[in-house]
């Protein structure tokens, strides 16, 4: 996103952040008012244009605290947030839960629920995985890959630990198929899983249930995140959780919180 920014000042002739001025930032985000979305068509969401604006004040203030010349940012949005539509419901996780076979494949889709909901895993961090990373013993799982190539521990327990069990037990071996590989999640070939396959994987459980909003696996993060401070978890245990490197993005959640019926 700064890369998107400081490229659109460049075409714009301006080269130095001392030269960046508020007229800069305003004709910044009117031009994403009316750009596409490159992966979806149509424009960007609020909350991309929002998220945009979060990653320039950063850019400021990283200016200001490392002692260089920074600028003003002066720029705010108007308007409410859609987030409602990031985040499930108890009831609309039970549902995807149940629309889950007891097969092979289904023993699967529950491990990769329980990595990417009870987990609360980024997509890249669930893939990256290896069966090496879940500490049963410990009741743990082991994030190598985590964004900003950080590690750290997830809490492993109850149905999550009861799921990644089954699956390891019961339907990886039928996936591996005699072969040596690592990788947890594994496709019908006995490799890796593909982002791609454990998005459409959801998609298939979506498809099964009630549930008319979009869902990604970032949807499922932003589900846990919330029903855990709904729960009563604080806002520093859910940041060591997701892994965030900052309370600021956890924050998010307190209003995500209050606009849910969970």
């Amino acid at each position: 996103m700064l890369a998107e920014f400081l490229d659109y000042l460049e075409d714009k002739g301006c080269n130095h952040p001392h030269d960046i001025h508020p007229t800069h930032i305003n004709s910044y985000f009117e031009y994403l008012h009316i750009r596409p979305n490159r992966k979806s068509g149509g424009g960007l969401s609020k909350n991309y244009i929002r998220k945009q604006l979060q990653v320039i004040n950063k850019f400021s203030r990283y200016l200001t605290e490392s002692n260089q010349e920074s600028f003003a940012v002066r720029f705010q949005i108007k308007g409410a947030t859609d987030r409602s539509s990031n985040v499930l419901t108890v009831s609309e996780v039970q549902q995807l839960y149940d629309a889950a076979t007891d097969d092979i494949y289904g023993l699967r889709n529950k491990a990769m629920l329980a990595l990417y909901y009870g987990c609360g895993l980024r997509k890249n961090e669930g893939i990256g995985m290896n069966v090496q990373d879940v500490l049963f013993d410990k009741d743990l799982v082991f994030i190598r890959k985590g964004k900003g190539y950080k590690e750290r521990y997830v809490p492993l327990t109850g149905n999550n630990k009861t799921d990644l069990e089954n699956y390891v037990c019961y339907s990886r071996p039928h996936l591996l198929n005699g072969k040596k590989e690592d990788a947890l999640l594994l496709s019908i070939k006995g490799k890796r899983l593909s982002g791609v396959t454990v998005y459409d994987r959801l998609q298939q459980l979506r498809a099964q249930t009630l549930i008319t909003k979009p869902v990604g696996l970032h949807t499922l993060r932003h589900s846990i995140a919330t029903h855990l401070l709904h729960s009563g978890m604080k806002l520093q245990q859910i940041q060591r959780f997701l892994g965030h490197s900052s309370l600021e993005s956890t924050q998010i959640y307190t209003h995500l919180k209050h606009e849910q019926h969970i």
